[in-house]
């Protein structure tokens, strides 16, 4: 099958085209033909060597852990998918990834793909939109009237967190910079602030809940917001336990947890109409186009989600 590998660590030159054996299934996999990936900041981290003492695969690596596809094979333990079945899912993280035309998928991590919600629109939400559902949801237990800011309204996790603080009832505030701020508020956003001309610790107080998309100076200032009992989950560095204690609030670090059920939550939400993927940028299956959206990704000012169309 053809896929996109690196054999070794290193900027976007590293992504080569090559033809590789197709993956074999174990009795609770299916082979999932793919229809469509997605690129997320976990891709180029890896591929840069950064998070090689977590990760630490044999070379080749097929990056990419957003699949959207239909599925070829069924391993014989399977029970809840059968061949021809439309699904997405947030893949276990191996070195086997998503950059490719098929990929292993466990079963637990599967979720059925309504028929109204397309490929490329599947594909830009596990990732992004579990985090953002573990983040708000399962670590910050986001009610009806909590006042939520979002930093990065606009990027991946971002948009999806907006969109899911709303179903919840949540009023939400998002930084984002001026020439997004038109379609971020179309997400539901009730307070939008352009971090290049206000800063939000000083226009925003006696917020519930922060999602730290930034870390650094912005998780330090993000404190200063935050009323007591408030809490802030972080996917970019662990935040300071002394820091937290003193300000009276829970903050804590949240790498991303697959889970096929949740994702299926996630898009009974797309057919309600109350989450929807905001695709920004597409790119073909080859080379120069992985290489061009990891570059794209890497400058942390893409629009949404960044989507790879594999099979039409």
């Amino acid at each position: 099958m053809k896929a996109i590998v690196i054999e070794k660590y290193g900027g976007k030159d590293q992504l080569l085209e090559k033809d590789v054996p197709e993956p074999e299934i174990k009795q609770d996999q299916v082979l999932v033909e793919l229809h469509a990936t997605s690129i997320n900041p976990i891709d180029w981290k890896l591929r840069e060597g950064y998070l090689k003492e977590k990760l630490d695969f044999d070379f080749p690596i097929i990056l990419g852990w957003d699949a959207a596809g239909v599925i070829k094979k069924t391993g014989s333990a399977v029970q809840n998918f059968n061949v021809g079945d439309r699904v997405f899912a947030r893949p276990e993280t191996t070195r086997n990834g998503t950059y490719a035309e098929y990929v292993a998928v466990d079963e637990y991590l599967l979720s059925h793909l309504p028929e109204s919600i397309s490929f490329e629109e599947a594909a830009a939400v596990p990732l992004a939109g579990l985090t953002a559902w573990q983040c708000l949801v399962d670590f910050s237990d986001v009610a009806e009237g909590d006042h939520v800011l979002i930093h990065a309204g606009s990027g991946g996790v971002g948009h999806f967190a907006i969109q899911i603080a709303k179903a919840f009832g949540a009023t939400v505030s998002a930084t984002a910079s001026g020439k997004n701020q038109e379609w971020v508020e179309k997400l539901g956003v009730d307070r939008f602030i352009n971090y290049k001309d206000e800063d939000f610790s000083e226009v925003l107080s006696d917020v519930d809940i922060v999602l730290d998309t930034m870390g650094g100076e912005i998780q330090e200032k993000s404190y200063e917001v935050l009323k007591e009992g408030g809490r802030m989950p972080s996917i970019v560095q662990p935040p300071n336990e002394d820091t937290a204690s003193n300000y009276g609030v829970k903050a804590g670090f949240v790498w991303l947890e697959p889970d096929g059920d949740k994702l299926s939550g996630l898009a009974d939400l797309m057919v309600e109409g109350k989450i929807r993927p905001v695709i920004g940028h597409q790119f073909d299956f080859d080379e120069a186009g992985l290489k061009e959206a990891h570059e794209l990704s890497e400058t942390h000012h893409a629009k949404g989600k960044i989507v790879i169309s594999i099979t039409s």
